[in-house]
């Protein structure tokens, strides 16, 4: 009730928020193998005292397939002293070349894990594959106090919906799970088809075959949900953001009929990157969403793919890309102003 009051009086005071902004933005530094570009973290979970980064893990890159993970007790040190050096340990995850196999037998092509949901000692992650597969998956597995051990199993396998025309969204996956209730959600990347958004639902419990993801409707939202975090009872806060880029990625772009959002990410010389958190929230079997907060501008221009709650306010992290190389893993806290 407490987070519910205090979204009712951002929303209700949001013409003077330019004066008051909400948050205030914390860079946090990175150990130099954390800073490191190419992790290319896709998501952020809390659990257990600690902070998890998750490193995209594309194995046809020859990556390593790992978590990090950093205590929240040190977090808070450096939040007080910048310069204190942020201790963290590695956890590989392992398992994960087999399971890209049984995709591969099945046609699909995976590109890498893009979200995670850590559920006492389970965790599931969800994979996005190439645009011409017709699947993404989630898999299972448990965390132990040296790696993520994946069961053999792919858990679910998550149909791609279609644009009008039929065809595969570019570069579009599942990039955002979480519980609601009992169930596990996950999210599309893309949620603007005219008449047909959903987000996929099912029972986190094992059972003898594949589950069937239920269609749980959700209101259409323009541009991109990256990650999405739990902020209260049937609430949850996502990051929104449209990357400006030209051919396929115009997918992406709203009609220019819809003056509002097209405002917003748009300037004197053309479309431009725009970064905001959304509210989401679950309600009678459906999901809706409003508008919570814009990033900075000198933040809209990076790709941020993992967001976690964390004491009223959230961590942040981008995959690689910021508006100028040599790119670099940033990692922010939006302290809460309030």
């Amino acid at each position: 009730m407490k987070y519910v009051l205090s979204l009712l009086l951002v929303l209700s005071l949001r013409p003077a928020l330019a004066q008051t902004p909400p948050f205030t933005v914390r860079p946090v530094s990175l150990p130099k193998e954390l800073a490191f570009y190419d992790n290319q973290f896709s998501g952020l979970a809390i659990s257990r005292g600690k902070l998890y980064l998750l490193s995209e893990s594309r194995l046809q890159d020859k990556a390593e397939a790992k978590l990090y993970t950093v205590p929240l007790a040190d977090l808070d040190r450096k939040l007080r002293d910048t310069a204190y050096v942020l201790p963290f340990r590695k956890l590989p995850i392992t398992g994960l070349p087999g399971l890209r196999g049984q995709m591969k037998a099945s046609g699909q092509d995976y590109e890498g894990l893009e979200a995670m949901l850590i559920d006492g000692n389970t965790v599931y992650f969800s994979v996005e594959t190439a645009t011409p597969s017709t699947s993404c998956y989630i898999l299972k597995g448990r965390i132990t106090s040296t790696a993520v051990i994946l069961d053999n199993q792919l858990l679910a396998a998550l149909p791609k919906p279609l644009a009008a025309d039929g065809s595969h969204v570019y570069n579009a996956g599942f990039e955002a799970i979480t519980k609601a209730r009992k169930q596990l959600v996950a999210f599309f990347e893309y949620n603007s088809f005219p008449g047909q958004n959903y987000v996929c639902g099912f029972d986190k419990r094992p059972r003898p075959s594949a589950p069937v993801p239920l269609q749980l409707p959700f209101t259409p939202l323009p541009f991109r949900i990256t990650d999405i975090t739990p902020v209260g009872k049937n609430h949850f806060t996502a990051i929104n953001y449209f990357f400006k880029g030209d051919g396929e990625d115009a997918v992406y772009r709203v009609p220019a009929t819809d003056s509002a959002n097209t405002k917003l990410i748009t300037g004197p010389t053309g479309f431009k990157n725009y970064c905001r958190l959304v509210d989401i929230a679950f309600h009678n079997n459906r999901f809706t969403w409003q508008p919570l907060w814009e990033l900075p501008e000198p933040y809209m221009g990076y790709n941020w793919e993992g967001i976690a709650a964390y004491k009223g306010g959230y961590f942040i992290i981008n995959d690689k890309y910021t508006p100028s190389r040599p790119y670099r893993t940033t990692l922010l806290y939006l302290q809460s102003s309030h």
